[in-house]
């Protein structure tokens, strides 16, 4: 018998292997770029001068602002939208949620142009905005536009797959026992879908901030008004590889910021809900 257990388990030594050398392999493919993005840029010796130049500090504002405005206005519309979607069995609602994704496999160039289509001033819309005083296209409320269009269908993704993983009769048991559906909401949905919420969050917003095609399309690159982070970068490479690489060094360290200011709220947030 003892002999049977060790030959049972002797075939998942290999596997165990083999996916530490999956990893292994999938970290390095990940690392090693960034890791030479780090030593370039340190080589360069230049990213004091870069990160304080009056362009660079205006793209950092920029992109900080408009992205922090488009996630509070995704979060504000992309919650109910996530939630009603998810507790719904309307075929129609079904439709709905596959076309809120298309912007995650459409060609961001695409969505700059599709958009130029709606608000410009050939668009459809664009004729009637333009009489009421309104301009939108290649303008910093186009970036917002165009990081909304572009980020939403993340968090209302992660959204809608936490909200539909709940039992609902956690939600019906909370009712039954007098407690108004904001309650229940705020003090039992919540708190069991914070770490989905949060991931789409910090998966939206990330989004946000790497916008380029479509914000290049509807938004277009000028210094202090539409020339973000990314757009940024694309212009440096034209004429200064240094000024490139320290400008994408500043804005890999605003991510990986975002991303661990998110994990450290998600992960508050929910001790204090225990």
């Amino acid at each position: 018998m003892i002999k049977g257990k060790a030959i049972q388990q002797n075939p998942a030594k290999p596997s165990h292997a083999l996916g530490a050398l999956i990893i292994i392999v999938y970290v390095f493919f990940i690392g090693l770029p960034l890791l030479a993005l780090i030593i370039k840029t340190a080589s360069s010796g230049s990213l004091l001068n870069v990160l304080f130049s009056s362009t660079t500090l205006q793209a950092i504002k920029l992109s900080i602002i408009t992205s922090l405005i488009s996630i509070i206005i995704i979060v504000i519309i992309g919650t109910p939208v996530a939630y009603i979607i998810s507790r719904s069995d309307s075929k129609i609602l079904k439709i709905l949620d596959i076309f809120i994704e298309l912007p995650i496999i459409l060609p961001p160039i695409v969505a700059g142009v599709a958009m130029l289509m709606a608000f410009g001033r050939q668009g459809i819309l664009g004729g009637t905005l333009e009489q009421l005083g309104i301009t939108i296209p290649f303008t910093t409320t186009a970036v917002i536009f165009a990081q909304i269009f572009v980020s939403a269908p993340f968090y209302i993704r992660s959204a809608r797959i936490s909200f539909g993983a709940i039992d609902k009769d956690l939600e019906d048991l909370s009712r039954t026992l007098g407690k108004s559906p904001w309650h229940t909401f705020w003090n039992i949905t919540i708190p069991l879908t914070w770490t989905g919420l949060t991931t789409g969050i910090a998966l939206s917003w990330a989004r946000s901030l790497s916008e380029f095609g479509a914000t290049l399309m509807f938004a277009g690159n000028m210094i202090g008004e539409t020339q973000t982070m990314p757009l940024g970068i694309m212009t440096a490479m034209e004429t200064d590889l240094n000024t490139a690489l320290n400008l994408s060094l500043v804005l890999l360290m605003i991510s990986v910021i975002i991303l661990l200011g998110i994990h450290f709220l998600s992960s508050k947030f929910s001790r204090t809900r225990v």
